[in-house]
């Protein structure tokens, strides 16, 4: 008994911290809710170059060499469809995104990802169909030291700011009632009322899959970025590709659509900020939330991976605590 043990001790993986600095405090979470497979998957880069993700469902960490220090880059994906080959999809993208270097600007971030849309789309759709290719949401954040975070969103999961009791979403969703906003069609309630009153498992753009907003007879193969350019007037101060300014006093949630995938989503969204509150950091936080959606989830929940991680900025004078990742 006492050597098995020692044998089952020793093969148990041991995973280093991450450290993400004085005025970073970030912790994630990803679970396969009630499906018998998880296909989301998430990114953490901290500020040393340790990365950690999901591969095979298995929580993993790698080293990445010349990662500058003080960078930080943050990801979430939701996988789907195409041959059944959501999981493998997400876990692609995450490998393209640890061999992207550190990127400063918005364009050199940018050019990265749509070249990797391009090459797994390529790889994924190789003797298939457009519209069976198998697709993955990318709502990520490259956090430069001393600067303001770069946002860069495909699909529909989102970017959330809890602040001051309210609940803002960030990102737009690639979903048939941003395309009908953008051509008119849709008015600013409606589109409100749409996207973030109801649940509909319904999606215009995915990473690798490709976009329906170009020509929504079709699927065009590239990614189309939603800019001020097209969105209509309510929507332009959420473009998919943008620098953001994160401020010292919230807390930022990047998820996949399982927490809000249930009829009345603006009344559970609303209970985040309570939830939240009194919370010490970012870990307990994300724990708060994973423990809220197993004993209290929301009525009419339809079962879904699920995937968020927590980012609080910690202000200057903030005793600097240890931060880890917490994980079922």
């Amino acid at each position: 008994m006492i050597a098995i043990s020692s044998a089952l001790t020793s093969m148990t993986p041991v995973f280093d911290t991450l450290q993400f600095g004085p005025f970073l405090d970030i912790a994630a979470r990803s679970a396969a809710g009630a499906n018998p497979e998880n296909q989301d998957n998430y990114l953490l880069v901290d500020t040393t170059g340790l990365a950690e993700f999901l591969d095979g469902q298995q929580r993993r960490q790698q080293r990445l060499p010349n990662w500058p220090a003080g960078h930080v880059r943050v990801a979430v994906l939701d996988g789907m469809g195409g041959h059944g080959q959501g999981r493998q999809a997400a876990e692609a993208v995450v490998a393209g995104l640890l061999a992207i270097p550190a990127c400063a600007t918005l364009a050199d971030l940018s050019r990265a990802l749509d070249a990797l849309h391009a090459r797994l789309q390529t790889q994924f759709g190789a003797g298939v169909s457009a519209d069976r290719r198998p697709g993955t949401t990318l709502t990520m954040l490259e956090l430069r030291p001393g600067q303001a975070a770069l946002l860069y969103h495909v699909g529909d999961s989102r970017l959330y700011e809890l602040r001051d009791a309210q609940v803002a979403p960030l990102t737009v969703d690639h979903v048939p009632a941003t395309a009908y906003a953008m051509e008119g069609v849709l008015g600013e309630a409606e589109w409100w009322s749409q996207v973030h009153g109801e649940y509909r498992s319904q999606i215009s753009q995915a990473f690798i899959l490709g976009n329906a907003f170009a020509t929504p007879a079709a699927l065009d193969d590239g990614l189309f970025a939603l800019s001020p350019a097209n969105l209509p007037p309510f929507l332009y101060h959420m473009p998919d590709r943008r620098a953001l300014e994160l401020d010292q006093g919230a807390v930022y949630l990047l998820a996949t659509d399982g927490f809000w995938a249930c009829d009345a989503p603006a009344r559970w969204l609303k209970r985040w900020p309570e939830l939240l509150d009194g919370k010490r950091d970012a870990a307990a936080m994300c724990d708060q939330l994973f423990a809220e959606m197993l004993l209290r989830p929301p009525p009419d929940l339809h079962p879904d991976n699920l995937s968020a991680i927590v980012l609080r900025p910690r202000h200057a004078d903030e005793t600097a605590l240890p931060t880890d990742i917490r994980m079922p």
